[in-house]
């Protein structure tokens, strides 16, 4: 990554990362300045994704301009996972009742399409979780609005505030590159099961393929 935009994307993914491995201790404070020398990069990109992580709830605004690590426990993430895995279930289970509109199927086949081309190349492994993590937002973004249940939209917003659980993060504790690379590979395979259920009028079986989903990003944080 070399941009500024990419700059300010890895830090906010390894700052991330350092939260969920407790290399940075719930309420602990953090600088920019110490941030920056811990990642290695300049403090723009540290200042730029602080804020980010804040709206994110990873950390909390201190004073005028410092920031803590948010405190939470693994087992509020992995409740609010499975509360927005039941309610994104709810959600297909919709899409597949009423059917989906040629915009929307569209939509998900180009994510589908995304989703394989980049596990088919040899971008860096940094470059992949932030590219598929983005994908993997839309995705589910698209099946909420979809299924048009404006209920399940707020509530699924309110699990993904919950640190860990946003389906834009792929965080993974176990760094090995065949290891994130095979729970992306078998997510995106769930995720053309999914939209196969939903076309084909499948209701319990797309509502528990989403269920299932959330097996995958549990696995990535050792939740």
């Amino acid at each position: 990554m070399s941009s500024p935009q990419k700059q300010h994307l890895l830090a906010a993914l390894e700052i991330r990362e350092l939260i969920l491995r407790g290399d940075l201790a719930p309420g602990q404070r953090v600088t920019e300045a110490g941030l920056a020398q811990l990642l290695g990069l300049s403090r723009t990109p540290v200042r730029q994704a602080l804020p980010t992580l804040a709206q994110e709830g990873y950390v909390t605004a201190v004073g005028s301009r410092g920031y803590a690590v948010k405190k939470f426990t693994a087992q509020e993430s992995a409740s609010a996972l499975a509360a927005r895995a039941a309610l994104e279930g709810l959600a297909a289970a919709a899409c597949a009742q009423k059917g989906l509109s040629q915009e929307h199927e569209a939509a998900f086949r180009t994510c589908l399409a995304e989703g394989d081309a980049l596990l088919a190349s040899d971008v860096p492994e940094d470059e992949l979780e932030q590219a598929y993590g983005e994908m993997n937002q839309r995705f589910h973004d698209l099946l909420v609005i979809a299924a048009g249940k404006p209920i399940l939209e707020e509530l699924i917003a309110r699990c993904s505030a919950v640190p860990f659980v946003s389906p834009r993060l792929m965080t993974f504790k176990d760094t090995q590159v065949t290891v994130i690379r095979d729970d992306m590979t078998y997510a995106h395979r769930q995720h053309h099961s999914i939209v196969e259920a939903i076309t084909r009028g499948e209701v319990m079986r797309a509502e528990m393929l989403l269920r299932e989903h959330a097996a995958v990003q549990r696995h990535s944080m050792s939740l």
